[in-house]
């Protein structure tokens, strides 16, 4: 099978690789780069834990092709954390008790990144709609609204 050539930014990083063009981009990321935080639950899209941000969008990354994302940036969780300093998001899924098996946690805090950098004060429907595509069998989704809304009071806190 054809190599096609990618050039795609992950977590600030520039990365290259020849890649088929049938290769998923949770696959790239997870079985290339070794970025094993993106899971990989339905490959239907339904359950959202392969959630990664795609030029600051929100995307199932069981659905892209690599090579969709050539030349475009790439948002994976382990760029929440900076210099050693959790994201707000996961200060917020700590605090507030977001997770219980944390499968579904990864794909969370990418949907609420991305909502967050859109809308500093979502209000509870804002934030239960923007999860709606991310499926959590575990906690009943209350303290993962807490933990969104922790995070998005920080953020402000710390932008005043």
């Amino acid at each position: 099978m054809a190599k096609h050539d990618v050039r795609i930014t992950v977590n600030g990083e520039p990365r290259e690789a020849a890649v088929e063009s049938r290769l998923l981009l949770v696959h790239w990321l997870r079985d290339v780069l070794r970025l094993t935080g993106t899971h990989i639950g339905c490959d239907t899209t339904h359950c959202g834990a392969c959630t990664v941000l795609l030029d600051g969008e929100p995307v199932k990354s069981c659905t892209v092709l690599a090579v969709q994302a050539d030349g475009r940036e790439v948002a994976t969780v382990e760029g929440l954390e900076q210099d050693g300093t959790l994201h707000p998001l996961q200060e917020g899924f700590q605090q507030e008790h977001g997770l219980q098996c944390g499968f579904c946690t990864p794909g969370m805090l990418m949907t609420g990144r991305a909502l967050l950098e859109g809308n500093s004060d979502p209000s509870e429907a804002e934030i239960r709609q923007a999860i709606s595509g991310n499926l959590c069998r575990c906690t009943g989704y209350v303290n993962i609204v807490k933990s969104i809304e922790h995070a998005a009071a920080k953020l402000r806190q710390e932008s005043a």
